[in-house]
């Protein structure tokens, strides 16, 4: 549900309903011999929003096919595993994509989006991923990340301060 509600975001703010916008005119009339001046008060179509840009279909797919054939080596994924996961992996790298072509204007907008699209794609892996395989893929990425595991943060002291020893 809630990678379908994170699409549907997406798509509703890519496509925009057109607004009217109040147009002002005036008009000068010379009749015999002296001007009339109209003023007239209309609504007309503003401008139509941008269509959201689309990332490149090929770059895309190769993202996602590349990150699906690290998983299914690294996780050791069954051929059925590996087609839903390829089928997340495509649907993440296009949003994230097409995110970050429309906000890169926006830096806080755009690391908000990413962020929702990594958690919707965390919560249908791990529908997918038996449980194992999840822990395993998680662990791989907190190290990619540089996340500290809890013994290294608990048991050392800040590099550069003293120890409670000292």
């Amino acid at each position: 549900m809630k990678p379908s509600l994170l699409a549907s975001l997406l798509l509703s703010a890519a496509v925009a309903q057109a607004q009217t916008a109040p147009v002002k005119t005036k008009t000068k009339t010379e009749v015999a011999g002296t001007t009339v001046k109209t003023k007239a008060k209309t609504t007309a179509p503003a401008a139509a929003p941008k269509p959201a840009p689309a990332p490149s279909a090929e770059k895309v797919e190769a993202k996602a096919n590349a990150l699906t054939d690290n998983m299914r080596q690294g996780l050791n994924l069954t051929p059925a595993q590996t087609e839903k996961v390829r089928q997340i992996n495509l649907t993440s790298v296009r949003n994230v994509e097409t995110a970050r072509l429309q906000y890169r204007a926006d830096v806080r907008k755009l690391n908000a989006v990413v962020d929702d699209i990594g958690q919707s794609r965390l919560a249908m892996l791990k529908d997918v991923l038996a449980p194992d395989q999840f822990a395993k893929y998680q662990r791989k990425r907190e190290e990619k990340m540089g996340v500290p595991n809890a013994t290294g943060a608990q048991g050392n002291a800040a590099p550069g301060l003293p120890s409670r020893d000292e």
